[in-house]
Parts: C-alpha cells; sequence; structure tokens
C-alpha cells in the first residue's frame, strides 16, 4: 500500500480543493478549442482537477498509480453522473504509455514524485497526438525543501530545457500563484508549463 493509498480517503481538505481551484483556472486559461478532443489528466488523485475541466472535452482519462485515488475519482464520476471519464490504474514507464492518446495532457504537482522527469516527458510526448499539448504545474524550486522522496520544486528554466530535450515545441512557463504553507507546510509559489508536440 503505498502512501497515496494511505491518504485517498482524506485527501480531498479544504486546502487542497482551494488549491485545485487556483490550478484549474491556470489551466483554463490555456484552453483551446476542445471540441472533440481527449483529455488526460495524469498522476490525477482524486480527479480535483480533471473533473472541473471534464465538460468541456469529448472525453477524459484518470490516470494515477494508485488505485485507492483511483477509486476515489470513479466515485465522484459516478455521483457526478460524467459520461465522458474513463480512469485508469497505471503509470507511464520506459516509454509505455498503455496505448493512451490524448489531445491535452496536464500533470499537475506530480513531477515533484517523479524520480526521473525526463523520462515521464518522453512518455508524455508519445502518448499526445500531433499538434498536442502539454500543460505542466507544479512548485517553483524551494531551497528550504528537503525530502528523499520529493523534489524541492523546479527551476522553470531547467525544466523548459528538459521538455524541449523530450520534442516539444513552444515551451513557455510562468509562476501563478504564490501560497502560505502549501507546500510540505512551507510557503512556496506555483508556476504552469505549457507545450506543444
Amino acid at each position: 500500500m503505498t502512501v497515496f493509498d494511505q491518504i485517498a480517503q482524506h485527501y480531498d481538505s479544504l486546502k487542497q480543493l482551494e488549491l485545485a481551484d487556483v490550478i484549474t483556472k491556470e489551466i483554463k486559461t490555456k484552453l483551446e478549442d476542445t471540441t472533440g478532443k481527449i483529455a488526460l489528466d495524469y498522476g490525477c488523485g482524486t480527479g480535483l482537477i480533471g473533473l472541473q475541466i471534464a465538460d468541456a472535452f469529448e472525453k477524459i482519462l484518470f490516470v494515477d498509480s494508485s488505485k485507492a485515488m483511483i477509486h476515489v475519482v470513479d466515485q465522484k464520476i459516478e455521483q457526478m453522473n460524467q459520461t465522458n471519464a474513463k480512469t485508469i490504474v497505471g503509470s507511464f514507464s520506459n516509454g509505455n504509455t498503455m496505448n493512451l492518446k490524448a489531445d491535452l495532457i496536464v500533470v499537475s504537482l506530480v513531477f515533484l514524485h517523479v524520480p526521473d522527469p525526463h523520462d515521464l516527458l518522453k512518455s508524455l510526448y508519445q502518448a499526445l497526438n500531433a499538434e498536442g499539448q502539454l500543460v505542466v504545474v507544479d512548485f517553483d524550486k524551494n531551497e528550504k525543501i528537503n525530502h528523499e522522496k520529493v523534489h524541492n520544486g523546479f527551476s522553470q528554466i531547467e525544466l523548459r530545457k528538459q521538455v524541449e530535450k523530450a520534442g516539444f515545441k513552444s515551451v513557455s512557463s510562468r509562476t501563478f500563484y504564490h501560497g502560505q504553507n502549501i507546500f510540505m507546510n512551507q510557503d512556496a509559489s506555483i508556476f504552469s508549463l505549457d507545450a506543444k508536440k
């Protein structure tokens, strides 16, 4: 049982919900014409982001390695009667994308937990349809954070370089939010990165 399986039932705290709303607003500013398109919320947790944009897409896929998190998403999909959503337990690794394809992939506060972001970026690139869009949301680098299992945020310049190296183009990023005690009980800022296949 992973740490994410353990926290799944209690994940949607008021703080998480507020943060998800802020992040979703930012992601919505990046959406273009979504008619007939497929979205993928990668590392979706309890679906806090993806479920808020689901109605804009023909189909939305929720992928998470935690079975318990996906169980929570399934419950929400049922409650909301969201007929265009599908959940999958699993994760991309070494280029294995579980044969999934999408026009938009959202990766919110996921890279923090990924040992090798470059490996994941290559898989995300493969999973995107031609002209597809990747939106990454994560914490700016924060020297106050020190944890053996979590990156202490990212330098936007370095991450942009990695995204380009993985084959993406039109890469841009910006810091859009500063919050108190939002990253391991430290004040932190959050950026969004946008790229095209």
